[in-house]
């Protein structure tokens, strides 16, 4: 066990000063949570002064101990800690807590505020993010050595986090893979915001735990005792081949005469004269943001503590010998230089493939030249195109595998890899059914609101996939995702613009990529193959013959052979008609008007061909072909002609829009 600090006041003054910013941020923002931060303060004292390694003058060095919030309800602890050890946040910035511009916002928010590692707020997701950052941890430390990288993660979660789903399906596959350095503190306080949390559950976490797999220590009633704080951390450190998950009793509000343990304390500010009575009994000044200069310089010596670590980090990775080149794609989560030779091309004319084999045949081409790929799929890994080739399964006998077994947990893997790629280091893939994106929506969402780099592979993108019927076959999943900003929804009309797909996912900058691909065969069409017109979202691939086209059809996937066949037939009528092939609505919203007019042409009438919800449609087009109603069981071929994606019906529907122009 570490020192303690000699001056045993001090130790106190200094979690008190935590309590107050607990009381005084939500209070002087009238909206917060105070009570969870006030009981954890002892905690997260412990954390950063006594446990964890980082530098606070370098938030983003790789061999940093890594901390997520879970219940991020309770920012205004992590915005404490981050002011007081000197992540360069200021004590303005704490008094501006929850406002207009604030680096301190409601919940943490990553890349907004230095030192915040994952984006939390929807209870869970932090809880499942921190597996995967064990996951990212235990593959590089195994496949490049402890030297680079040995570190852990130090999740906070609360009982909202465990009622979660998410956090269920986490937890099951991080015991089952028998992580290491995760250390879980289960902040067990019984109180949510309707009540006590005996409303709505009486589970014993600890042996739920143990079942999944977890090292569990009920730890008690330490939620004041720093010393035991830190030995019961410690001791989960120590633990090998398992996960942790610390179960610790708390009382929420402590020490407010009023609100301790009550709901009350969860979302509500204190009024002013129960934050009086609270630091009367901490015997600490009644002034708002109340922090004495030993408390704040103890803080900072602490936060300057693994200064000379991290230098001695960096001088042996600017020396290291070894792999220097693929580790260092791997820190940019894309691909050696001239990765994009690799990525295979196909010929108009050959055989018909479906973009979901294609985009199976990209990443074979280029796993060992895109280092930091590492993913699979949620039970679907065959069928979605994320088999890797020659890869054994991630798994306790083996970290240096890339091939990741998700298991039927769709949500899970999608916050699992959303933690992977905020720790650095790896290139996440993720794959399912696209229907089943709506299992996994919120991870997807915080994966776009956080630009999270991974791919997700979603399949079977349309009633295309036949007769698994209506449940298995995505109809406004298509608009539904392209109206989350931040997600770049990608679906490919060949094998040619899958590949390019894969160009854009692996070189963009950051931020989610999702390839929407098919389970049918598709032709190989005249044109795609190095097509660049694909990584600006929509170019002309078969312009009208001989003359200025009179209709453009606008189509993405699968309908775009079938708007080509359509063009073809109105032209032997006399209707010059363009086809634009439009994969990515969201890069051609970045290009420029002059590029957006001369594709889509301007003052004629535009068709869009799309086997989805035609909703969104009218942003980009006059008229739309397209399925606004569920689908049906039967073979692919047949609910598609059934359901209107053929050539007459294309042809109909153009002509009766020419005829109302």
């Amino acid at each position: 066990m570490s020192e303690t600090v000699s001056d045993l006041d001090l130790e106190r003054r200094c979690i008190d000063v935590v309590r107050g910013f607990a009381m005084d941020a939500p209070t002087r923002a009238k909206n917060g949570h105070p009570g969870t931060a006030m009981a954890l303060a002892p905690l997260a004292y412990t954390l950063w002064t006594r446990i964890m390694r980082y530098d606070a003058g370098q938030p983003d060095w790789p061999n940093r101990d890594r901390f997520i919030l879970s219940n991020g309800h309770a920012s205004i602890l992590l915005y404490s800690m981050l002011y007081l050890t000197g992540y360069g946040l200021t004590k303005q910035d704490i008094e501006d807590f929850r406002q207009w511009g604030s680096r301190t916002p409601g919940h943490p928010e990553v890349h907004h505020t230095p030192g915040v590692e994952v984006t939390t707020g929807p209870l869970g997701q932090g809880f499942a993010n921190g597996v995967g950052m064990a996951i990212a941890e235990n593959h590089l430390r195994a496949r490049f050595g402890s030297p680079l990288f040995d570190h852990h993660t130090f999740v906070i979660a609360g009982d909202g986090c465990l009622m979660e789903g998410i956090s269920h399906e986490a937890a099951s596959l991080a015991g089952h893979l028998g992580l290491e350095k995760l250390v879980v503190i289960y902040d067990d306080n019984h109180i949510t915001i309707d009540g006590p949390t005996e409303l709505a559950l009486d589970d014993d976490a600890g042996a739920r735990f143990e079942a999944y797999g977890w090292h569990v220590d009920h730890a008690g009633e330490i939620a004041n005792d720093v010393d035991a704080l830190e030995a019961a951390v410690r001791r989960g450190m120590a633990v090998e081949g398992k996960p942790v998950l610390i179960v610790l009793r708390s009382h929420i509000g402590y020490p407010s005469p009023k609100f301790t343990d009550t709901s009350k304390a969860h979302g509500d500010p204190f009024p002013a004269e129960e934050i009086t009575a609270t630091k009367e009994i901490l015997g600490i000044p009644d002034e708002d943001f109340w922090c004495p200069d030993d408390v704040l310089a103890h803080y900072r010596e602490a936060g300057a503590r693994g200064a000379a670590e991290r230098e001695a980090w960096d001088q042996l990775w600017a020396e290291w010998p070894e792999h220097r080149d693929e580790i260092q794609a791997c820190f940019d989560a894309g691909g050696l230089p001239g990765w994009e030779d690799r990525l295979p091309v196909w010929n108009f004319g050959d055989k018909a493939v479906a973009t979901r084999n294609a985009s199976k045949a990209c990443l074979d081409a280029v796993l060992d030249v895109v280092p930091g790929l590492i993913g699979g799929g949620a039970d679907l890994t065959g069928n979605t195109g994320v088999l890797m080739p020659e890869q054994q399964p991630f798994s306790k006998s083996d970290r240096t595998a890339r091939q990741l077994h998700f298991g039927v947990r769709e949500h899970g893997m999608g916050g699992i890899m959303n933690g992977m790629a905020h720790h650095g280091g790896v290139l996440p893939i993720g794959g399912t059914f696209f229907v089943f994106s709506d299992y996994m929506r919120g991870a997807v969402r915080v994966a776009a609101l956080s630009e999270s780099k991974l791919i997700f592979s979603f399949t079977h993108d349309s009633v295309g996939l036949g007769q698994d019927g209506p449940t298995h076959q995505p109809i406004e999943h298509l608009a539904s995702l392209r109206a989350m900003p931040g997600l770049r929804l990608i679906r490919p009309a060949d094998a040619n613009e899958t590949a390019m797909a894969w160009r854009i996912a692996v070189n963009a900058p950051d931020g989610p990529t999702a390839l929407v691909l098919s389970r049918q065969d598709l032709d190989i069409l005249d044109g795609t193959a190095g097509n660049e017109g694909v990584l600006r979202g929509a170019y002309v691939l078969r312009e009208a013959e001989g003359a200025v086209p009179a209709l453009v059809i606008v189509a993405t996937g699968s309908e775009v052979a079938l708007a080509i066949g359509a063009a073809a037939e109105l032209e032997t009528d006399g209707t010059p008609t363009r086809v634009v092939s439009m994969p990515s609505w969201d890069l051609f919203e970045e290009q420029d008007a002059a590029y957006q007019e001369s594709v889509l042409g301007t003052g004629v009438p535009r068709l869009s061909v799309e086997a989805g919800s035609t909703f969104g449609w009218s942003r980009w087009v006059d008229a739309s072909v397209g399925i606004d109603r569920f689908g049906a069981s039967a073979p692919g071929a047949i609910v598609l002609d059934e359901l209107g994606m053929n050539v007459p019906n294309v042809v109909a529907h153009a002509k009766e829009l020419l005829s109302a122009t």
